[in-house]
């Protein structure tokens, strides 16, 4: 079982900067991701990584914004979030692929989520 913990979250106003943190006890070799979902919405991929960390990919609507990373030493896995948007604003999970080291960008391809951490943007 893998217990995945979200924290970072928060309000800032429009252009400003956050960093979201996911820590497990164990996920070095999973690939990982970050995904979002406002209200009324579905929950839509943000960005994803390799097991390794050397492999990213991110959704158009982020790209250049946001950047993940890992620590594997730590078992932390990141999102530094600049230049937010009000379109931005929803809660943010964190999820492993267990069965994957390559980066997974499909929600069906994960198998453990964080609880979820709000994320809000004031313009």
């Amino acid at each position: 079982q893998v217990q995945l913990v979200e924290s970072g979250g928060g309000l800032v106003q429009a252009g400003g900067s956050l960093r979201l943190s996911c820590a497990s006890r164990t996920f070095t070799n999973y690939a990982m991701g970050w995904f979002r979902q406002a209200p009324g919405k579905e929950r839509e991929f943000v960005a994803a990584i390799s097991w390794s960390g050397g492999s990213t990919d991110y959704a158009d609507s982020v790209k250049g914004r946001f950047t993940i990373s890992r620590d594997n030493t730590k078992n932390t896995m990141y999102l530094q979030m600049n230049s937010l948007k009000s379109e931005d604003t929803a809660v943010y999970y964190c999820a492993a692929a267990s069965r994957f080291r390559r980066l997974r960008i499909l929600t069906e391809d994960y198998d453990y989520w964080g609880q979820g951490t709000q994320v809000t943007v004031s313009s």
